[in-house]
């Protein structure tokens, strides 16, 4: 069954757009990984230092994989990230 993730994150004050674009270039990465079918960010037009992450993966155990493929991976530059982000995960059964 295919695992949804909706990741929120806050940047530091002001750093919304730099923290978008490191984002980005991890996007680029992640989605050469296998079972990976989506890992976009999002950038909020009210809140520009609110983004959002959506994942999808083929499978719960392709999820396992990236988790240990990100742990090896440096962080984000000091000082745009505010606190840890908020996930949630969500089995996904498309309706439409």
């Amino acid at each position: 069954m295919k695992v949804r993730l909706v990741v929120t994150i806050n940047a530091a004050p002001g750093k919304g757009a730099a923290l978008a674009a490191e984002f980005r270039k991890r996007c680029a990465e992640v989605m050469q990984e296998p079972g990976c079918e989506q890992f976009e960010v999002f950038q909020s037009i009210t809140d520009p230092d609110k983004l959002t992450l959506l994942e999808l993966w083929a499978d719960q155990a392709a999820l396992d994989a990236h988790a240990k493929v990100n742990a090896t991976r440096p962080p984000m530059p000091p000082g745009l990230r505010q606190g840890a982000g908020e996930r949630e995960d969500y089995s996904y059964n498309r309706v439409r």
